[in-house]
């Protein structure tokens, strides 16, 4: 029996040291450094955050009171500012949708962004945005030359391609064309024969209808008017 209870006592000591073990044990002057160290680390982190926070406060104040006085100043149309960094151009477009006027930015990188506002009325075309997009000063004299010559430029092109049309659809006159070679009541008939369809264009509906040439077409009304004069010749000599 005693040696029962010497085994059951060893278990419980057992049991008892291992608790012991695993519980935490009072920190080292090393470990009350780490944690000294993070508290500090993370008040410099909340402080820095309410800083940044700060600062936009003050920016956007800013902000609001220069887009007021630009707005009450019947004089300017726009407004250019320095380039700013992404978060600052972020207020400030806030800022400007808020007070009803219109901004863009522009700028190759994100050290030259800058940021524009235009009011309403004044609102940019598309072509002085370009130019703003391209780097280049906006010259409102320059662009309406530009203007101008895109137009002028347009018109001589339409009128190139309706001289062009012309050329190849002439308004020929086939009973003078052939009237000095087979008669005017000949000529007639050609003209007639070789007159142009609407439904095909500029092609003869005598070449939808007959194969001969016009030469072959010329020699029949040739023939076809020697066979009258004959005819009427005939006809006067028996009547005589």
């Amino acid at each position: 029996m005693r040696n029962r209870w010497s085994r059951a006592q060893i278990k419980m000591a057992d049991l008892l040291g291992s608790i012991l073990n695993s519980m935490e044990k009072p920190p080292t002057v090393g470990d009350q450094e780490s944690r000294r160290k993070a508290r500090e680390q993370a008040a410099r982190l909340k402080k820095m955050e309410e800083d940044e926070k700060k600062k936009k406060a003050e920016f956007r104040k800013k902000m609001e009171k220069e887009v007021s006085e630009f707005i009450q100043d019947s004089a300017q149309q726009k407004r250019k500012y320095n380039p700013m960094g992404k978060i600052e151009r972020s207020i400030l477009h806030d800022v400007a949708e808020v007070a009803g006027l219109t901004s863009f930015s522009f700028g190759e990188d994100e050290e030259s962004r800058y940021v524009m506002l235009f009011k309403k009325e004044f609102a940019p075309s598309d072509e002085e945005l370009e130019a703003y997009r391209k780097g280049e000063e906006w010259d409102p004299q320059l662009a309406e030359q530009r203007r101008r010559l895109k137009e002028q430029a347009a018109l001589e092109e339409a009128a190139s391609q309706q001289s062009s049309k012309l050329e190849v659809c002439p308004n020929s006159n086939y009973r003078d064309k052939y009237s000095h070679l087979i008669g005017t009541s000949a000529a007639k008939d050609a003209a007639h024969t070789l007159e142009a369809n609407q439904a095909y264009g500029c092609v003869p509906v005598a070449n939808k209808r007959d194969t001969r040439s016009i030469e072959e077409a010329m020699n029949a009304i040739r023939a076809k008017k020697r066979q009258k004069l004959e005819d009427d010749t005939g006809a006067h000599g028996s009547a005589s």
